[in-house]
């Protein structure tokens, strides 16, 4: 904290059955607390930030001044373990804490973690531990942070189901043999993804490819934001705390995650295994579609997710798309950066008839559901979280230096949209009609899967699908 804090409350109490002094102090610009304490017996001080604060929960209803606070501690060897969890997770036992203290992180009474399904049990938990996601730190998240912290809210051994993915199908699977059964009987059920967006936009896939009944009850979800980008963690605010979003999980309440949908014409297909293969799209009503709840883009930011999609990029976590963008921008053969070709159309609120960009070649065009792409990197300003509506921000062909002069400004609090050769706008729709020979310069983005359209042929996408997944997201915060 800062020089600006003030004293809001001080008690006497225990930590760890050790006689103390509380004392809850609060920073004056910021709002965030820090709970200090001075041991009486040798004179020792403690104390916990309100960032790396999970929850403060009591122990037991008859012992009302126990109180159990749950908290992340840094991981001191994380820079030289790459695949290592960033922080532990611990515990301290206290007694008779400051009572705004535990007014500020006791979770509410209609947090999503408190609710019960309709027979009075715990909704049907299940863990997802993507061990392909981001730099690979789903496996000791797991074992360090979150399986430690459930056995302390859950302590029952089969309160939860562990699911461990093995191949990048494995959510997909997961939810048409799990969760889609299981919502389609009507159970309630909460799915913890230690991934980034894909495991988000894999699950929202499979739910809206099969068929749902009557009975249907929406899953809720939660991320441990461990992918590349994790955009949809940054706009939500899940990562503004050090708890890897355990925070959230514990305080959250419910939303519908907005979802678009993003159709191509019969030809295009979904590229695989770092795009040395290719697959058939999933047809709905006869039409290639994919369902995404983050982005779809062409031009710049698909190519370098799309070229750096690969297992020695992802070594160097969000910064492999910094790399990707110097290439594309900058060719090594010393060629100008790519004018990709194509007609853009865009559907306005208040119009039925789609209207064409004036232009006719483009560098960076992007429909998207949020506001950050990446930690810092504010694509989409105006954007709420969950707020459902889809923004469109576009820009030509303007050099590979002006194009990096706009996406540092992207970097600055989102101040691309004030560049005047940007595009920035809400919109119902977008379409794409390619114009490209090379079939690299045909390739989408849909919430990092990449698909690679034919030659003459088009994609389409479209916002207000109706949602199939609630997100957990504490609002309070």
């Amino acid at each position: 904290m800062g020089n600006e804090e003030s004293s809001i409350s001080r008690t006497e109490g225990q930590v760890d059955g050790r006689p103390v002094t509380f004392t809850l102090r609060q920073d004056e610009k910021t709002g965030e607390k820090e709970l200090v304490w001075q041991e009486h017996e040798n004179d020792v001080e403690g104390h916990l930030a309100d960032k790396d604060i999970i929850a403060v929960l009591p122990v037991h209803a008859q012992v009302p001044d126990d109180y159990s606070i749950l908290f992340a501690t840094p991981n001191p060897s994380v820079s030289n373990e790459p695949t290592a969890s960033p922080v532990f997770f611990k515990s301290l036992l206290a007694t008779r804490l400051p009572q705004p203290f535990i007014h500020h992180f006791q979770p509410p009474g209609n947090a999503c973690w408190q609710l019960r399904a309709d027979n009075g049990s715990l909704p049907n938990l299940h863990i997802v531990v993507s061990s392909g996601s981001g730099t690979g730190q789903a496996e000791d998240v797991w074992a360090r942070l979150l399986k430690p912290m459930l056995q302390h809210v859950c302590p029952k051994a089969d309160a939860y189901a562990l699911h461990h993915t093995t191949s990048e199908h494995s959510v997909a699977e997961l939810t048409r043999e799990v969760f889609l059964p299981q919502a389609n009987d009507g159970i309630m059920q909460a799915i913890i993804l230690l991934s980034g967006d894909g495991g988000l936009v894999d699950i929202v896939n499979a739910l809206l490819e099969g068929p749902r009944s009557k009975r249907y009850k929406k899953p809720n979800a939660t991320l441990l934001p461990l992918g590349t980008g994790n955009a949809m963690a940054h706009s939500v605010g899940l990562t503004n705390d050090n708890t890897m979003g355990l925070r959230n999980l514990l305080q959250g309440t419910t939303r519908p995650l907005p979802i678009f949908r993003t159709t191509f014409s019969p030809g295009a297909r979904l590229l695989v295994n770092e795009a040395r293969e290719e697959r058939q799209l999933s047809l709905v009503n006869g039409v290639p579609t994919v369902y995404g709840a983050v982005v779809c883009s062409w031009g710049l930011h698909a190519g370098l997710v799309a070229d750096s999609d690969t297992s020695e990029y992802r070594k160097h976590g969000a910064q492999r798309f910094k790399m990707a963008a110097e290439e594309a921008l900058f060719p090594k053969d010393g060629s100008p950066a790519h004018a990709y070709r194509g007609k853009v159309s865009i559907l306005r609120p208040g119009s039925q008839d789609w209207q064409s960009v004036d232009r006719e070649t483009h560098a960076y065009v992007l429909a998207t559901l949020v506001s950050k792409l990446e930690k810092g990197f504010t694509i989409s300003p105006a954007s709420k979280p969950l707020d459902g509506k889809l923004r469109l921000v576009h820009f030509g062909d303007i050099g590979g230096q002006g194009a990096m002069e706009i996406m540092t400004k992207a970097y600055d609090g989102g101040k691309h949209i004030e560049d005047e050769r940007v595009g920035y706008e809400e919109i119902l729709g977008l379409r794409i009609e390619f114009e490209e020979e090379e079939a690299r310069w045909r390739r989408v983005c849909v919430d990092g899967k990449i698909v690679r359209v034919e030659a003459g042929g088009w994609v389409e996408v479209r916002g207000g699908v109706e949602s199939v997944l609630d997100l957990i997201v504490d609002e309070r915060r």
